[in-house]
């Protein structure tokens, strides 16, 4: 496939969801007394022009062209512990959100992602990908990494290696199908790695990333624990950990709009990783 013909399948997953405007802005909530002040934050229905943000060296650098997609996984080197921490010159920072896609949360986080011109990784889990094939496609669109977090959240420890291939490589081959190319980057479900899970990941082309911030959104803490968590846990190469999907996600959505402009306000790049294949 030529260069033109991956810009033609981007302009197609582009297409696919034209209709996803409503579903981004759908209420999303199950939150008691808090739920009228996140209707209230939610984009308003209908077209809406967006000025855009003038150049900073808080936003994003350009993205990177796109080459010749893969052919298929490459073999890499196995690694025996994963990275959990991004390098690079500044205060740069990666936002990443597990479980997902969820189509009452993730179309919110991609909101205010999208408003501060901010991208982000997503590791999701094929399951989940399944019905949700649209926000995949969006993801793509808007420039944000998609990662493989198995297929349906095990803990790999208890699994044989032929169990945790399937796992992995299910995922990977429905990200390819809603994404438009293969992860390159994987997450083991509870943070539980071991031997199996490194290589089976290199094999399938992957490499292991963890994070070095947990909000700890998954325990519902409260909007306010999880932004000063983040506001407190921010140092260059800190990778942050919060969930789009598996629950009850009403507080990470507020959270990021919260402690986002923040970051940035603070001179934090939120970035994300450079596709090792051109």
């Amino acid at each position: 496939m030529q260069k033109d013909q991956l810009f033609t399948r981007r302009r197609m997953l582009l297409a696919s969801i034209a209709a996803l405007g409503a579903t981004g802005t759908a209420g999303i909530v199950r939150t008691g007394g808090d739920d009228k002040a996140l209707r209230a934050a939610a984009p308003a229905a209908g077209p809406q022009v967006r000025q855009p943000l003038k150049s900073s060296v808080y936003r994003l650098q350009p993205l990177t062209g796109y080459g010749p997609p893969r052919t298929g996984p490459r073999r890499l080197k196995v690694r025996h512990e994963p990275i959990l921490r991004i390098s690079g010159r500044g205060r740069q920072m990666m936002l990443t959100f597990d479980d997902g896609p969820n189509p009452d949360y993730t179309p919110h986080i991609l909101d205010t992602l999208a408003e501060y011109h901010v991208r982000a990784m997503f590791f999701v889990c094929g399951a989940c990908v399944v019905g949700n094939r649209e926000l995949l496609a969006r993801m793509a669109v808007e420039g944000h990494v998609v990662g493989n977090h198995t297929w349906t959240h095990p803990l790999l420890s208890t699994l044989s290696r032929k169990e945790i291939r399937s796992e992995m490589k299910r995922t990977s081959e429905v990200i390819e199908d809603a994404y438009g190319e293969r992860p390159q980057w994987f997450r083991a479900p509870y943070g539980a790695w071991n031997r199996a899970a490194y290589q089976i990941g290199a094999e399938l082309g992957m490499e292991p990333m963890a994070y070095t911030l947990d909000t700890g959104d998954w325990t519902e803490p409260g909007t306010r624990t999880v932004v000063d968590r983040v506001e407190s846990g921010a140092a260059p190469g800190v990778v942050v950990l919060s969930h789009d999907g598996g629950g009850d996600r009403s507080q990470s959505v507020r959270a990021i709009r919260a402690y986002l402009p923040r970051l940035l306000d603070s001179g934090y790049q939120l970035t994300v990783p450079r596709r090792r294949f051109a």
